[in-house]
């Protein structure tokens, strides 16, 4: 008696389990955060620009410089941008003081679209520093 009630809710829990599933749905943050051009660009070149505060910091790479702003970009024939970002970056004697830089960056697009021209963009998606001038000292 006892094993044909086991056998029979056994049966009963077999055949309800599949009937109760539960559809999760995912949440997408995406909506809720906002972006500027000027942040996807800076988060092109960070890594660059880094490098570069780096080297002319000698070496030093704890240097906590700031991103300012874009001061200006340009559109090359060949298919690239060249971007002008001013930064501060903390002196090492007075670190409530700032030197004020600016880097030229050529950010330069793959070329792998047949709609391009062949001729003028022939490159990998690549970011070069043009140019690094101390502003202030």
């Amino acid at each position: 008696m006892i094993k044909q009630y086991i056998i029979f809710f056994g049966l009963l829990l077999f055949v309800i389990t599949p009937l109760q599933t539960v559809k999760a749905e995912t949440v997408s943050n995406a909506e809720k955060e906002y972006f500027t051009t000027e942040d996807i660009i800076a988060d092109i070149v960070f890594p660059s620009i880094d490098k570069k505060v780096v080297k002319e910091y000698e070496g030093d790479s704890f240097v906590g410089w700031q991103w300012k702003r874009i001061v200006g970009i340009t559109y090359n024939n060949n298919h690239s941008y060249d971007v002008s970002v001013r930064i501060e970056v903390p002196l090492k004697e007075n670190p409530n003081e700032f030197s004020e830089d600016l880097i030229k960056v050529r950010i330069s697009p793959s070329c792998d679209s047949e709609k391009l021209n062949k001729q003028l963009c022939d490159h990998d998606f690549k970011i070069k520093i043009l140019e690094y001038k101390h502003l202030s000292q």
